[in-house]
């Protein structure tokens, strides 16, 4: 056995895509925001505020989708009240 599905790198990506835009936008409306003459310290600590953001729920997509694929792979057993019994 190879272990539980993995994610589709393909689908993982187009479902982040409008994140990834958006941060991506935010930004450079940071760098453009900042004050003349202060354009590094003007966006580090938001660009970094946002990075630390994206990167997070970057990362939790990643595993939520893995473990979506891992239970549509293996569903819950049957309860044992669930089960009918012989002859019916």
């Amino acid at each position: 056995m190879s272990g539980s599905p993995k994610v589709s790198r393909e689908e993982y990506a187009n479902q982040m895509k409008a994140e990834m835009e958006a941060y991506l936008a935010s930004v450079v409306d940071a760098v453009n925001e900042a004050p003349e003459g202060a354009w590094i310290a003007g966006s580090e600590e938001q660009v970094r505020d946002l990075s630390a953001e994206f990167r997070r729920r970057v990362f939790e997509k990643a595993v939520q989708m893995r473990v979506n694929a891992a239970e549509a792979a293996f569903p819950p057993s049957a309860q044992p009240g669930d089960m009918q019994a012989p002859g019916e």
